[in-house]
């Protein structure tokens, strides 16, 4: 117990420097981790031995990922992206792992332990290019999008994997069988195997679709914070559990169980709750995986190992480059593709581990395949730096300038120029102002040239961009970006250049209008509540109300409505659910039956005139009021 506590605070000294100076230098927090764990395996003397009992209680790192990534795979965006989840991701799956096999046969290997190999380093690592693209800002380009495609079908193909290496078995490997452990199908015949497995997950598919519900109900019930942080985790453990009783995968129970759990309202207090813990124990992973690596035979044949990982990134960017020329990436897409997905990914670490403990690999060759899958990874950030000089000197990227150099200032900025900004743009010109126009979208800019609208291109989220558009001197600012996070950088940027402007915001729903509100935005518009005002009025009109009188309501409506959102952000806290915030639940609920009762004051009212002996005129008076508001 001692030497596990020792080595666990050794790890996680070593995380908490290794880790932030690895993502400052851009290389990402999988590689902080292993990083750290090459340096203290070699620096503290304790070789995979003495981490093997860290090591299987980090593995649940791992289990709770794939129950995360099935949390999030809902069945029906699972069917909606069939195509390329089954086009671009199967076929790179399917021709990497050939090549890589036929690759390995060629070597020496025998068949088994050939296809072994290709399958782990058929696989990319998610963590390093989802946290790059969306640094870069590149994960809605083309190439981005089928990236993640790819990275998505990955992921689903670790749980075949991890059922299909134990029938490549050769007994090269340390099998594990040294060890007792509890089990369900010890001693029964192939038929009750088969039936105790199938019956083990059919538990799991009728415990998350029926069972996961009342559990939670009952948890929610006892209004303890902390209980939800227990049935999460005991869900997780409990499925990994059943799963070794009856020889399987606790990761692919863990996966089935997510997906089981993705249409639940308790899915986003799953995902919360086990984060912490999965990005905990999966940094402890890479840790004991970097400390396991046999650094004395990287530097004993230093030029082998680095040519080995170039050569399997150089063998996958030949089978992803024609895969994204097949399916229409061109130029700087076409790049980010092939040297995007080039490496080899952190599955391969546990893939590695598990087929040596089956016995489908020797514990040599997984040591090489340790050493360079790690490499590959850390050459990940120079293949970046390959695709970034490509893009700033091609020819589509010369076509597409960084900014605009901006030659006029306007008394209204109108950040962002799409179908909701277009209109405002349209009305403020009609009556006679100029605008500056700018927008992150070239081909938006160059259509609306086309109609004779000038306008700039550039990123507004840049102060300098700002100021040179005008914002010093401007009247109003007008931001109608679709990203809610940009919008409020813009918003607290201009207000703290320039208290006295009047800035005017397009939100995306409430929780952006009280962000927005905080950080200064004068007027607030919901992108979707004007016109929903004008829906509920035409229903109004169409059973039983008169167009006048549905008009008050939608006015009445909209005046309280605009009080109860300024209310209400006193009580809005963003590190704080709406759901869970008690206080905001309250007011918000008298503030909508205070709404309740000004509509029916004002149509009792407008039904009390009505009545009355100057009914003629007040009817003439009403249509004229209809016709000026509408």
């Amino acid at each position: 117990m001692e030497e596990f506590l020792l080595n666990a605070t050794i790890y996680l000294g070593a995380a908490v420097i290794a880790v932030p100076i690895a993502a400052r230098l851009g290389l990402g927090s999988v590689l902080g981790y292993l990083i750290a764990g090459l340096l203290i395996g070699p620096i503290t003397g304790i070789d995979s031995g003495d981490t093997e009992g860290l090591r299987h209680f980090a593995e649940f790192g791992v289990v709770m990922m794939l129950f995360l990534i099935g949390l999030e795979l809902d069945p029906g965006a699972l069917w909606d992206m069939r195509h390329r989840l089954m086009g671009l991701g199967g076929l790179q799956l399917v021709v990497t792992t050939l090549l890589l096999t036929l690759v390995v046969i060629f070597m020496g290997a025998n068949w088994q332990v050939a296809l072994a190999v290709g399958l782990m380093l058929a696989l990319s690592s998610t963590a390093i290019v989802l946290q790059t693209l969306t640094e870069k800002g590149l994960m809605q380009s083309a190439g981005g999008r089928s990236m993640f495609s790819v990275l998505l079908t990955q992921d689903i193909a670790v749980i075949p994997m991890l059922a299909l290496m134990p029938l490549l078995a050769t007994g090269a490997g340390h099998t594990g069988a040294d060890h007792e452990s509890l089990s369900l199908v010890e001693g029964l015949p192939a038929w009750g195997v088969t039936l105790a497995t199938l019956g083990a997950m059919a538990a799991i598919v009728f415990g998350g679709r029926y069972l996961a519900h009342p559990l939670f109900r009952f948890i929610d019930a006892a209004r303890l914070r902390e209980m939800y942080t227990a049935v999460a985790l005991l869900i997780v453990v409990g499925i990994a559990t059943l799963m070794n009783m009856v020889g399987l995968s606790p990761a692919l129970g863990a996966f089935l169980a997510g997906v089981m759990l993705a249409n639940s309202e308790f899915r986003h207090e799953l995902e919360t709750d086990i984060e912490p813990f999965k990005g905990l124990l999966l940094g402890l992973f890479f840790i004991t995986v970097g400390a396991g690596i046999d650094v004395r035979g990287l530097l004993s044949e230093p030029a082998r190992f680095v040519s080995l990982a170039v050569a399997l990134m150089v063998a996958k960017a030949a089978v992803l480059a024609p895969l994204a020329y097949m399916f229409k990436l061109r130029g700087r897409d076409f790049w980010l593709f092939t040297l995007g997905l080039a490496q080899a990914g952190e599955f391969g670490f546990l893939l590695v581990s598990f087929t040596s403990q089956q016995g489908v690999i020797s514990n040599a060759i997984g040591n090489d395949l340790l050493l360079v899958i790690a490499l590959s990874m850390l050459l990940t950030p120079l293949a970046f730096i390959a695709y970034d000089l490509y893009a700033r000197r091609s020819k589509d990227a010369q076509a597409l300038p960084d900014e605009d150099e901006i030659d006029e200032q306007n008394g209204v900025i109108i950040v962002g120029i799409g179908r909701f900004g277009q209109v405002v743009n349209r009305l403020v010109r009609s009556a006679g102002y100029k605008t500056t126009v700018l927008d992150s979208n070239l081909q938006t800019i160059q259509m609306m040239r086309k109609f004779g609208v000038k306008g700039f291109f550039g990123d507004p989220t840049r102060p300098d961009l700002l100021k040179a558009a005008g914002l010093m001197s401007a009247k109003v600012l007008v931001v109608a970006v679709n990203s809610p996070d940009s919008a409020t950088r813009i918003v607290a940027h201009a207000r703290a250049e320039r208290p006295d402007l009047h800035i005017i915001v397009r939100a995306r729903d409430r929780a952006h209008v009280y962000a927005l509100y905080q950080v200064g935005a004068n007027d607030i518009v919901r992108e979707m509540f004007d016109s929903s005002l004008r829906v509920g009025r035409y229903v109004l009109e169409n059973i039983g109300l008169s167009e006048f009188e549905a008009n008050e309501a939608e006015r009445t409506f909209f005046k309280h409505d605009r009080q109860m959102i300024r209310e209400l952000a006193n009580f809005w806290d963003p590190n704080v659910p709406a759901g869970e915030n008690e206080a905001y639940q309250k007011r918000a609920m008298e503030l909508d039956r205070d709404i309740e009762s000004a509509m029916l004051i004002q149509l009792m009212s407008l039904h009390e005139d009505k009545s009355g002996p100057d009914n003629a005129d007040d009817d003439r008076d009403d249509s004229e009021s209809s016709s000026k508001a509408g």
